[in-house]
């Protein structure tokens, strides 16, 4: 039998993309093209906003133009409403990309005169529609065009002749409803027969507004189906989606210092790895946040982009303070090398902060970000959403190959247990740097050491480290009887060392005088006996040639006289 082959061809669901940071995210490509989708939610949450974004950003983004029906607003209303935001609605008018329409409904100035249908509606949107040719259509709201409909049968009939019209017509259009009790919409019927339901909600937990988003229903097409938090700014609406769980994010193998020469010591490597997460967690005053502007000028100084988000302190603070230790951040930041984001943690809910970091990195495109502390974020969020608000995060920056470094404040406990930011991110960071006081002899000094590097050597010591009007310098190691020895203990040791290596030196010096006023002794005695072995060599030699003499004078008497 032969084998069947697959399809090589992947079917795609015809989308029309919506054109708002985000929600092509989750919706994985967009509304449903030529059909309905529904927005849905509660006053004040957004929903004509998004729906004249995917308007403007269809006209501008994609070339499609498009049709606004209000119910409630007037044009001109609705025309102020979205300029603050950046759109010109009567520009788009006037180019023919757009068509504004009001119909007003008013429930005292209609009469029942017969079955009530759209039949006009139909003709009027129909007009629009083939006027410029429109591809995309919003109806905002649906409530109000049947406010005046007392005949739940009629009303069910109409709304479903409208939503099949619309097919039809092969648009793309959104039709925004209010919430209901007990239903997503007032009538009920809305979401049933919509191809696409998005519910929007606007709550407030602890004092702090949260807007979030929801894909309910989706024919045709897989999409997100968690809450997504989105921000409603000076561009419009931002949503925010989860991030991927694949952990496919790409790698690299370049170092780039910590700004410290000290500290890149410790580290077999240099420094961290290009891309990677560093933890710097420490008790107040331990010199986090100098660390950190220390790491942001070595950066600025490489060329790279770095964004420095401030929980505590003002930008004209920061780089007051960090002048005073011999960085001067100002030139960076004229050189557009380096901004500076300061915020209260209150100004907005946990997820909100991740979505502002979001846009602001998507802006400014960095290769750096630092976030100081991030943890004054569990101020404005439960515990649950704090691990959720970091693993996004992290997420987030390693997708972009960004290197981040996060600081964190610890609480002085006496369980010694982790705080919930640092048991949070702990497992996530792939650099934890911990900086602490060190108390002894009535003074405090600052210590810091590495509690892991992954994929690097690093130093098991505790070095303690010194701030100066020059910078951040780490002191070499000093170890007493009772281990680690800093500030006055660590100069009273050197200055001990100090004396006793001036006594050895003064004794070796000793010594040497002694060895070399010997040697002059040994020499002059050696010089003595060798004079005196001479001498009594030559008495020696005098007394062998005496001898000698001798002999040949008494062989020469006793030989015979010769006869004549």
């Amino acid at each position: 039998m032969g084998k069947i082959r697959k399809n090589a061809t992947r079917f795609e669901f015809p989308k029309t993309p919506t054109g708002v940071e985000g929600l092509d995210e989750i919706t994985e490509g967009g509304f449903p093209k030529g059909r309905p989708t529904l927005i849905c939610g509660g006053a004040g949450c957004g929903k004509t906003l998004l729906s004249m974004q995917f308007l403007i950003r269809g006209i501008i983004d994609y070339h499609e133009p498009g049709v606004f029906m209000s119910f409630e607003e007037g044009i001109p209303d609705l025309a102020m409403n979205v300029k603050s935001l950046g759109f010109d609605l009567n520009k788009l008018v006037k180019e023919k990309k757009l068509v504004l329409d009001y119909v007003r409904v008013e429930r005292s100035e209609i009469e029942e005169a017969g079955e009530y249908d759209l039949e006009g509606l139909f003709v009027r949107l129909g007009y629009a529609i083939d006027k410029i040719k429109a591809k995309r259509v919003v109806l905002d709201t649906i409530e109000s065009l049947f406010s005046g409909l007392n005949n739940q049968a009629i009303l069910r009939a109409e709304l479903r002749r409208l939503f099949h019209w619309l097919k039809q017509k092969g648009v793309t259009a959104i039709i925004t409803g209010e919430r209901g009790g007990s239903t997503l919409t007032r009538q009920g019927l809305e979401e049933y027969v919509s191809d696409c339901v998005i519910l929007l909600d606007h709550r407030v937990i602890e004092q702090v507004s949260t807007r979030r988003i929801r894909i309910v229903k989706y024919r045709g097409s897989t999409h997100g189906t968690n809450e997504y938090p989105f921000l409603i700014d000076e561009g419009g609406i931002s949503v925010l989606p989860i991030t991927s769980l694949k952990l496919n994010n790409k790698v690299s193998s370049k170092i780039v210092p910590t700004g410290v020469p000290g500290l890149d010591e410790m580290f077999f490597g240099g420094g961290f790895y290009k891309g990677s997460n560093i933890l710097i967690s420490g008790t107040a005053g331990t010199a986090k946040t100098t660390l950190a502007a220390f790491f942001a000028n070595q950066q600025c100084k490489n060329g790279e982009k770095v964004i420095y988000f401030a929980f505590e302190e003002s930008p004209d603070q920061l780089l007051r303070n960090m002048k005073s230790i011999g960085l001067n951040l100002q030139a960076h930041i004229n050189k557009g090398l380096l901004q500076i984001h300061s915020s209260r943690p209150t100004l907005n809910g946990v997820e909100l902060h991740l979505l502002t970091l979001r846009k602001l990195i998507k802006e400014f495109k960095p290769t750096t970000v630092i976030i100081d502390p991030i943890s004054n974020l569990i101020t404005v969020g439960s515990a649950h959403e704090v691990r959720s608000m970091l693993v996004r995060l992290i997420d987030m920056l390693k997708l972009n190959n960004i290197t981040a470094l996060l600081t964190s404040l610890s609480q002085q406990n006496e369980n010694l247990r982790p705080d919930l930011t640092e048991d949070s991110i702990s497992s996530l960071v792939d650099t934890w740097i911990t900086v602490r006081d060190m108390e002894g002899l009535g003074e405090r000094n600052r210590g810091i050491y590495i509690v892991k590097a992954r994929g690097m050597g690093h130093s098991n010591q505790v070095r303690e480290f010194i701030i100066t009007n020059k910078g951040i310098e780490l002191l070499d190691v000093e170890i007493g009887p009772n281990g680690i020895l800093t500030g006055q203990a660590r100069k009273t040791n050197q200055l001990s060392k100090k004396v006793s290596e001036l006594k050895l030196k003064d004794e070796m010096s000793r010594k040497d005088r002694e060895i070399v006023r010997k040697r002059k002794v040994l020499e002059a005695n050696i010089a003595a006996m060798r004079n005196e072995f001479e001498s009594v060599q030559e008495e020696l030699s005098i007394l062998k040639a005496t001898e000698e003499l001798q002999a040949k004078l008494v062989s020469n008497k006793q030989l015979p006289k010769k006869r004549t």
